[in-house]
Formats: C-alpha cells, structure tokens, sequence
C-alpha cells in the first residue's frame, strides 16, 4: 500500500520520497531535518513526459526530410542564372583553372634536297627567210621539226612557209646535270684511293709469306681482312693492299727465330716396358712459352711393326694410347721425338690444321714394350 503523501517527505538533495520521520535520506545520505505539524508537502514540479508511437515517430522523419529537401531546392534556385539574362546578383565568380597543355617537340627532319626543275623559256621568234623549210629551221635551232610544226599549227607537210613569216621556235629542252655525290671521309677516300688485289690460300700459304711476296707487312694484310691472329685457312681470299708497299715509319717486326730442340726428359733411352697394365708416359723440357697457334708434334714410331703416329699438344708431355700397346707376347721397339711446329693454316678439304716446323728437332730415344696378348695370364 502506498504511503500517504501526507505521511512523507521529500529530500531536498536528490528529491527522493521518505517517510515523514525520516531523519537521513536512504539513497543520497543527506541528514533531513524534522517536519513540524504545521508544515505542507512541498509540491515538486516533473519534466512533462511524451510519448509517441512508431507510426507517428516514423511520420515525423518524413516530414523533416521534406522540409530539408524543400530548403536545398530553394537555395539551388536561387543560385541559378534567370532566364530573362539578367545576372545573379551577389554570386561568387569562379575562377577558371588553366590546365597546362603538354607541348610535343617534333623530332628533326632532314629536309630532302630537291631535284633541280627547269622552267621552260619562252619561244623564238624567227622570221622566215627565202628557202627555209620546217627542217632547216629545226636543225639550224637543235631541236625537232615536229616540234615547230605543232607550236605554230602548222600541215604536217610545213609546205606553207612564206617569207617574213614569224614562226615560234621552242628552244631545246636542257639535260639535267649529274647529281652530286656524297663525300668520303679522308680514311674513306684513302680506302678508296689504294690500290689492291685479292689472294686465294692455299694449303702451303702462311701469312707472313703472302705478306714476303707481295711486299707489304702482316698487319696491313690483317688489318685491311680485320683478322684477329696470324692464322689463315686454306681456300680464304685475302684483300692485299698494294698501296702499303715500300717502306713505312713503322718498324718492321722482328721474324720469330726458331726454337732450340726440346731436351728428352722420360723415359731414359733404352728403357723397357713388361707390364699388361703399366701406362707409359713420354715427357720432355719446354723450349719457352709457346704463342697462341703453336704447339709440340710428337712422333712415336713402332719399329717392330713399321707403324707410325704424330699428335700436337700444347703441354710437355703426352701419354701412350692403348692402340699402341703391343699384345702378341713379342717384345716391340718404339722410338720418338718431339718437334716444335706453327699453324700455317687448314686444310680445304678435310678441316684440319696445317703445321710448318716452328725450331729444331729432338733428338731421338727408344724403349721396348712387352706385353702379354688378350686373355694370356702373365707369367
């Protein structure tokens, strides 16, 4: 049951109702002071409360954006030029904003030059003499009968010619003048001023000894052919450049002397091979450092068989094959040597290089080599 409003009091800091003996306010704590009998409820005054339903809540947002939407409408209006002409007062001017244009250079164009035109001179006028003839007055000018027979309108006979007679004789139609050629460069006009001729090698050719024969130096002939070393391959043309003859400011170069004979190293002389399985290996001194296109041709002859067999290395020593290798049981004799040797050249027809001795060769040494034949167990 509700207390009597009479019976209760409010408390003046948080407006909290109490009973009317109530001496502390049970929410907010504050002491209440004792309300005498004479004493009347003091009324206090509430926020007036509304409360709307969702179709009103939702009828009242249409309203407003209607009202929004009116006033933008307005202002638009009113920002709109008027149709009688008349301008806008107090509207902002816009200022335009220039976009720079990008501006594309053309690339430079070599004007052609133009062919020389003639332009054609006006005709003669020559007057008739006694005896002329459309002939003798086309060859007297240079220039063709049937030119003046159709300038002057005249019967293709030309058989009414009378003296006095003006008649309009074209003048000769000018031959063009060659057109001028480009102009070479001092190299270009030296390259173009020597003298040369052309050389087919062949399988006994060096270069050094084509240059010998024809008196010019090797790096004329290599330069004129851009070759990049003194090698040159049978069936090559080589461009000889006869104006490089004579002497030039330019030493000669020094010919490449010959290389001593290569001192044989191992095996000793005389030496003897008996195992199956033992790889024989021929060594020797080097006669210096040897240039890009030479290298040592070594010989090994067996001389049981009368079989021989030369091979080119670079290094100073070189390994028996194993085709050489005996097997029948019979002792062989082999002998061999080593030779210093250049590339010339190669051949036409198989490819392979052409070798000249290079210095001197070595002398020769022997060893003998036995072994047992295939499937033989070695005693």
């Amino acid at each position: 049951m509700t207390d009597n409003p009479a019976n209760t009091k409010i408390c003046p800091t948080c407006g909290t109702r109490l009973s009317a003996n109530a001496a502390r306010c049970t929410v907010c704590g504050a002491a209440l002071a004792p309300v005498s009998a004479s004493a009347k409820p003091v009324q206090v005054s509430r926020m007036p409360e509304i409360t709307l339903s969702l179709p009103m809540v939702i009828g009242l947002m249409i309203v407003l954006l209607a009202i929004g939407a009116g006033t933008v409408f307005g202002v638009l209006q009113a920002t709109q030029p008027q149709e009688s002409g008349q301008p806008v007062a107090n509207l902002p001017t816009s200022t335009a904003t220039t976009t720079p244009t990008i501006t594309i250079t053309p690339t430079e164009t070599l004007t052609p030059t133009p062919a020389p035109t003639w332009t054609l001179e006006p005709p003669i006028i020559y007057k008739v003499k006694s005896g002329d003839t459309c002939l003798s007055i086309a060859f007297a000018f240079g220039v063709s009968n049937q030119s003046i027979i159709m300038l002057n309108e005249l019967p293709i006979a030309c058989d009414t010619l009378r003296v006095d007679q003006e008649l309009k004789v074209p003048r000769p139609t000018p031959t063009p003048s060659p057109q001028p050629t480009a102009t070479l460069d001092p190299t270009q006009q030296a390259a173009a001023g020597c003298e040369k001729t052309s050389v087919v090698v062949t399988e006994k050719d060096s270069l050094s000894g084509i240059a010998a024969n024809y008196g010019v130096s090797v790096q004329s002939i290599k330069d004129y052919n851009k070759l990049p070393s003194d090698i040159i391959f049978s069936g090559q043309t080589l461009i000889i450049p006869l104006c490089e003859r004579g002497p030039k400011d330019t030493p000669t170069p020094t010919p490449i002397p010959p290389y001593p004979a290569a001192p044989l190293l191992l095996p000793a002389d005389g030496a003897s091979f008996t195992n199956t399985a033992e790889v024989i290996t021929l060594q020797w001194a080097s006669v210096g450092e040897l240039r890009q296109n030479e290298a040592y041709a070594i010989t090994v002859e067996d001389v049981t068989t009368g079989t021989k067999r030369v091979d080119y290395v670079t290094d100073t020593k070189f390994t028996l094959p194993l085709e050489l290798k005996p097997n029948d049981g019979v002792p062989h004799t082999y002998r061999w040597s080593v030779l210093p040797v250049r590339q010339v050249g190669s051949s036409k027809e198989t490819g392979q290089p052409v070798w000249e001795p290079a210095g001197a060769v070595s002398v020769q040494r022997v060893f003998s080599w036995i072994a047992s034949p295939a499937g033989t167990p070695k005693p």
